[in-house]
């Protein structure tokens, strides 16, 4: 095949079909043939217009091979030796042959090169990467090629007029014919494990220097195992089982025991200190005595209770409610006054109230390293570009339950219509029309970088039957990479991953949905002109979505999913009024529950008088003003609300303050009527207020700490809702008080309750007295009849103990399975459209989120050693962060890395580089020249242009001798970069920077010879559940940390999702301190409170009981475990104090022995635990469970109602009978200075 004898319409030359010896080149021509083909000396087989033309075709492939020169020379040599080798004829032979103007020309030929070194040469190139596509060089120059024999089929395949090619066919062969004096071609290959050729880890792992560096071993967790057979249970398992057979056998040896002491004392005759109250008479009727004959002494001491003297804080808070109460009820009108005005004061900060909607606003911690990362991102780079998605799907077939294909002729013009109308979006902004286009990424040129299979169509649907229709697109799913019609609008390959989705593997045509992404422009000022032209547009594009999109969809049998990048902010401003009704109704049930607990047995006589309708309505105004003071006081001095505000402490702080109403109701219900109004009052506030302040402080102080946590949305929300409570608890003994007195004074005077103008004359004697008996109700009768007998029973105490004690060590066990996250679908609006956008992303996207990796102040000085710690290409550190992130792409179960990175500056050093003739080139003035194949450097009339517009005078930018191992000095870099990041990637040089690494770079103040900012872009893998986001992000920090630690450089990992998940990297950490904190801090109030360190154990017992039962709910139930749910748990500590305190003060302040002392706990407050704090809660609760978020649903009805729960039993079950066994003993009595008989 010597000399060329004819051209293609395309231009390609065509070789003669004819033999001739070998021929001595000239020594300028020899020279030119030594620098690409070294292994050719002496004689050649072709013209020097021959070379030139293998010049010009394989300049095309040497920029994505130059990074590994085994592989480079092998490629090279098995083209030189085709065109140039004088033995060309051995290995060569011409099949067949075409006329060409009268000219035979070569059309196809066998090629017989021995297996060895096709195996030689695949294995040399098949690592190569190629950075700007994050992939392999080999999808690029041999179609993705599994071996050497595909690699070679794709070489030989004839190309079209117009493609990349060959234009001849070339049949490689491994054998030639016997008897046909032929031999395989078998130069001498390359390792590109030698070490002399310099081919890095990245291209090259099989490389001896990177053999001492094998990626890192999936990270497994440790988890200990014990065998019993063919069963196998975990450590921890095994030991909690253990715990609770000694720690119920304990209680129950222990228990017998004390059975036994106490028998024999009982035998031996011993009395209590103080004689029990007969059967059936309770505590109050002794301390009725003792009122009236000790009034006076009462005055001057802390009171006794059910003669017990109390001390320290809890006779002095005694002290105060006893004088504070008798001062409220001689004073009702002013209290009430100035209680309601300091509210009214606060809530004037509602005037500038403002409602916080911004997600990263909400969910971001201040000081967040995250935050900080994206910030520096975003202002030394550029910020990620906004996303707008449509997802195309079809339905599963009732037959076989799978989607059939989405690939049909059908579907795609489908999805040209859908197209056009998108591009026909013209959304209105402050007067001009805003177009798709107007705000696309566009990397190179004018046309958007839309991510759509229509880009194998150029974007233009006349281009679908001409390419030849879905024939093209599949033909372009396993050839996007090497074929010229199947690049995109924007002239860069489309990898299908992107487009398709529901596909397993490789099978692309497979796919049952198109995934249409429309990349927008994004700008880091929120308000900037740039950001509300693309928000515009955004609803402009839902709105058709909704209107035009789904019917058009729906009516083909597809689904259709979508989302624009604030389509999340404006559901969850939608949000904001999804539940007003809800939350009304809420109020409305519990003002109806208020009104019918508060009031006395009803008698049909006298309902309109004993009746509390007024009181319970004042007493829901007094939670409302409460909410409203706290808002009204943290807008006032400029914190933001939220949503959660706004919806659920209303609810929450409803729910907690109606408790401390009820109880002080049933407090004064159980006073004598005989007593004097101000009595009555100042003994129920005596009574029931040190147990009141301690279950007040406990939430105030537990929704307090729950201010600590991070996230801005839970930390507002916890401080709103402890300063609310605490309104509500001095409304409650202030205002609530005042209301009471008035309330009591109406019935007496008997004025209708709801109209206390109208008053009735009493019927006769009886009428009055069946206002105000005081007989027992039935749940209080089941309390000191049923409930508490019940529990002192030897038996039941011990069912008791093991039962809770079970449910407690297996909550543990299962807290363990507690999953972290926030699923995004549960924070928005049952009814949001993006709640099946969000399903179909995990279904069906099969390419995870970009994930950068950013190095802070590189130094590119000649002096630093930084290039060879960063690159990875040949000469670069085995170590380097490049041939790490290589390597933790092997493992991507482990490292969520799935492909090597794009590096911006491997792909200058090699653009740089002298055998990459084509890419950095300079005129004889020193100016840039740019590659052949692009528009005309110069003007047809201008002297530096070739025939066609070319450019000539053109030379590359150095020569080797220019570089010192093959890096550029401190001035070439410098001089070099913003050339290379300014050249447009072309077919002669598919190196340029342009559009691939626009953004890669921060050139601000980089001729210092340091770059501030620059990133190296690589994909996680997809990413479907919560925990995948939380584990990359970990995954991707320990890396980066390893990494710049090994390098002594500055590198830390960047993705888009990160800011909202790096709470979730020490969630659990957060959780357990501030549970830890808020028991502590519960403890110390009991304890100053009571002055009793027995009784304070035993609550922060309970308490810490309810807390792991409740975590082992939300295992089972599968609530994850994030900021929401971290709050909720310390708030549950505060409201579970309420289930814990009275019963616990009332046996504190009961005589006899404990038996006695819990039955006594419970009839006096059992039946107020239950009716006041258990069922306004449920009652509160379960109204949530029709709310339209389901945040509402599972973090506040589903968590609040296993708390109720929880809380009751443990609060009137557990607590009793561990008083029962392990109470403290009673104090000592003060006896009454006269004992009524």
């Amino acid at each position: 095949m010597y000399d060329i004898c004819g051209e293609r319409s395309d231009g390609k030359v065509l070789n003669c079909p004819y033999g001739s010896s070998s021929v001595k080149p000239d020594e300028l021509f020899s020279a030119k043939i030594q620098s690409l083909c070294p292994a050719i000396s002496g004689n050649v087989c072709c013209t020097e217009k021959q070379f030139d033309t293998l010049r010009a075709q394989v300049q095309q492939a040497i920029p994505f091979l130059v990074g590994c020169p085994a592989c480079l020379r092998n490629f090279l040599n098995l083209f030189c030796e085709l065109s140039c080798s004088p033995d060309q004829s051995l290995f060569i032979n011409v099949t067949s042959v075409s006329e060409l103007n009268g000219n035979l020309t070569v059309d196809g030929i066998d090629f017989y090169v021995t297996d060895a070194f096709g195996e030689e040469l695949f294995n040399s190139c098949k690592d190569v990467k190629f950075g700007t596509m994050n992939t392999r060089a080999i999808e690029f120059i041999g179609a993705g090629a599994k071996n050497f024999k595909e690699w070679f089929a794709f070489i030989g395949q004839q190309a079209p007029p117009g493609s990349i090619g060959s234009p001849y066919a070339i049949n490689f062969k491994p054998s030639a014919p016997e008897l046909s004096g032929m031999e395989p071609m078998n130069v001498s290959t390359y390792s590109c494990g030698d070490t002399s050729l310099g081919c890095s880890c990245g291209d090259c792992p099989s490389s001896p220097i990177c053999s001492s560096s094998e990626p890192p071993s999936p990270h497994r967790e440790d988890s200990c195992l014990i065998n019993f057979g063919v069963f196998k249970v975990q450590c921890v398992e095994f030991s909690l089982v253990v715990v609770y057979i000694l720690l119920v056998g304990g209680v129950i040896g222990w228990a017998t025991f004390s059975l036994k002491i106490e028998r024999r004392r009982a035998a031996s005759g011993k009395e209590p200190l103080l004689e029990s109250t007969a059967a059936g008479e309770t505590n109050s009727v002794y301390l009725e005595n003792y009122e009236n004959h000790a009034m006076k002494a009462r005055e001057m001491v802390p009171q006794p209770t059910n003669g017990i003297e109390l001390h320290g804080i809890q006779g002095h808070i005694s002290r105060f409610y006893r004088k504070y109460g008798i001062w409220v009820a001689r004073h009702p009108t002013i209290v009430l006054l100035l209680s309601l005005a300091v509210v009214i004061v606060l809530s004037l900060g509602l005037i500038r109230l403002k409602v916080e909607t911004r997600p990263e606003k909400l969910w971001v911690g201040h000081g967040s390293k995250a935050a900080e990362e994206k910030q520096f991102f975003d202002s030394h780079l550029a910020p990620f570009y906004r996303i707008e998605q449509l997802i195309l799907a079809t339905s599963p077939e009732i037959k076989h339950g799978r989607p059939p294909s989405i690939i049909t002729e059908d579907n795609i013009k489908l999805l040209f219509e859908i197209q056009g109308k998108v591009d026909g979006i013209r959304a209105n902004y402050s007067g001009s029309l805003v177009s798709l286009a107007d705000i696309c990424l566009k990397p190179l040129g004018q046309d958007c970088a839309t991510q759509s299979v229509l880009q194998y169509y150029k974007m233009d649907p006349e281009n679908f039957d001409y390419y030849g229709g879905v024939a093209h697109a599949e033909y372009c799913f396993q050839h996007f990479t090497s074929t010229e019609t199947c690049l995109s609008a924007f002239k860069a390959p489309l990898d299908p991953s992107t487009a398709l989705g529901g596909f397993a593997g490789n099978n692309y045509s497979e796919a049952s949905a198109f995934v249409i992404t429309y990349p927008v422009n994004n700008a880091i000022d929120k308000a900037g002109d740039e950001n509300s032209k693309a928000v515009a547009w955004e609803k402009a594009f839902i709105q058709l979505v909704k209107e035009e999109l789904l019917p058009m969809v729906q009516s083909r049998n597809l689904t259709l999913s979508y989302s624009s990048e604030s389509s999340i902010e404006e559901e969850l401003k939608r949000e904001s009024t999804a539940d007003v009704i809800t939350i009304v109704v809420s109020y409305l049930v519990m003002f109806a529950y208020i009104s019918v607990t508060l009031g006395d047995t009803p008698h049909l006589s006298t309902f309109y008088l004993s009746s509390k309708v007024l009181l319970g309505l004042s007493g829901v105004i007094l939670v409302m003003l409460s909410v409203l003071g706290s808002v009204g006081f943290f807008s006032a001095i400029g914190v933001k609300s939220t949503l959660i505000i706004m919806e659920v402490i209303p609810f929450l702080v409803l729910a907690v303050g109606v408790d401390n109403m009820c109880i002080l109701v049933h407090a004064v219900k159980r006073q004598s009527f005989h007593l004097p109004l101000e009595e009555r009052i100042s003994n129920a506030l005596m009574e029931v207020g040190p147990s009141i302040t301690l279950a007040s402080l406990s939430e105030i102080l537990a929704f307090a700490v729950g201010s600590f946590i991070p996230m801005p949305a839970c930390r507002v929300f916890s401080m709103f809702a402890a300063l609310a409570v605490l309104l509500d608890f001095l409304l409650q003994i202030t205002a609530f008080v005042s209301l009471m007195v008035f309330d009591c004074l109406r019935a007496e005077d008997n004025r209708i309750d709801c109209f206390p103008c109208i008053k009735v004359p009493s019927s006769d004697g009886d009428a009055g007295e069946g206002i105000h008996q005081r007989s027992p109700g039935l749940l209080a009768r089941y309390m000191q009849d049923i409930h508490a007998p019940l529990l002192g029973l030897w038996g039941v105490k011990m069912l008791v103990i093991a039962v809770f004690a079970a449910f407690a060590l297996a909550s543990i066990a299962l807290s363990m399975r507690i999953e972290t996250g926030l699923e995004q679908q549960i924070v928005l609006p049952r009814d949001s459209y993006l709640q099946g956008y969000f399903n179909n992303v995990s279904e069906y996207l099969r390419v995870g989120p970009p994930l950068y990796f950013v190095v802070r102040d590189y130094n590119y000085s000649q002096e630093s050693s930084d290039t060879n710690k960063l690159c990875s290409i040949n000469h670069c550190d085995s170590n380097s962060l490049l041939n790490e992130i290589s390597r933790a792409s092997v493992i991507p179960e482990s490292t969520y890395i799935a492909k090597p990175a794009a590096s911006w500056l491997d792909d200058f050093l090699v653009w740089i580089s002298p055998e990459a003739f084509g890419c950095c080139r300079k005129f004889t003035n020193g100016t840039y020249c740019p590659p052949d194949d692009q528009p005309p450097c110069c003007s047809p009339d201008e002297g530096s242009c070739d025939f066609g517009g070319v450019c000539k005078d053109c030379t590359t930018c150095f020569r080797h001798s220019d570089l010192i191992n093959d890096r550029p000095s401190t001035e070439q870099f410098r001089e070099k970069l913003p050339w290379f990041l300014d050249a447009l990637p072309s077919n002669d040089c598919a190196k340029g920077g342009h559009g691939a690494y626009t953004t890669s770079v921060d050139l601000n103040g980089f001729e210092s010879g340091i770059i501030r900012a620059s990133e190296f872009r690589t994909y996680h893998t997809p990413l479907n559940k919560q925990g995948d986001y939380v584990n990359s992000m970990r995954a991707a920090r320990e890396f980066s940390s390893r990494v710049s630690d090994a390098l002594k450089m500055n590198v830390f990992p960047y993705s888009v999702f990160y800011i909202f998940f790096e709470q979730y990297l020490d969630i659990w950490r957060v959780a357990l301190i501030n549970i830890a904190v808020a028991i502590g801090a519960i403890f110390v109030v009991c304890l100053v409170i009571t002055s009793s360190v027995w009784i304070s154990v035993i609550i922060v017992l309970v308490l810490v009981m309810i807390v792991a039962d409740l975590m082992g709910v939300m295992a089972i139930l599968g609530i994850q475990l994030n900021a929401v749910s971290v709050v909720n748990l310390v708030m549950s500590i505060g409201i579970a104090v309420e289930f814990c305190v009275h019963i616990a003060h009332a046996f504190l302040v009961s005589n006899g022995d404990r038996d006695q002392r819990m039955k006594a706990a419970l009839s006096t407050m059992g039946a107020s635990v239950f009716s006041g704090i258990t069922l306004t809660k449920l009652v509160g609760v379960i109204v949530l469970f029709f709310s339209r978020s389901e945040i509402f649903v599972v973090y506040y009805f589903q968590m609040y109602l296993a708390l109720v729960l929880v809380g009751f039993l443990h609060g009137l079950v557990f607590l009793p009978v561990v008083l029962s066994l392990f109470g403290p003993p009673a104090r000592h009595t003060i006896e009454p200075m006269v004992r009524c008989t």
